[in-house]
């Protein structure tokens, strides 16, 4: 089973999803934490991954053997801006 840490962009950006995203996004949350499986998912470099929907979904996360910390959600129109956070946020975490 693996550990779902979330920061606080993730919450700020979740609380403010409909309901039926927030299940949509919880039910995908449950099958990575109960069965390690991701889905569609594509590895940015650095530690940086991104979990993808069709509709333009994307979470950015990093993961280690046991974990993942959920740090910032998105939608393709702005993957750039939400990459850069992204990454500014591996390196804080990297270098601590």
């Amino acid at each position: 089973m693996i550990q779902i840490k979330e920061t606080k962009n993730f919450k700020k950006w979740f609380n403010k999803l409909t309901n039926k995203e927030k299940l949509q996004i919880a039910s995908r949350i449950e099958r990575i934490k109960t069965y390690t499986y991701f889905g569609d998912v594509k590895n940015l470099g650095k530690g940086l991954c991104e979990l993808r929907w069709k509709n333009g979904r994307r979470i950015y996360f990093i993961a280690s053997t046991n974990s993942i910390i959920l740090i910032i959600g998105g939608y393709k129109n702005e993957q750039e801006k939400n990459i850069k956070k992204a990454r500014i946020f591996v390196r804080q975490f990297t270098t601590i």
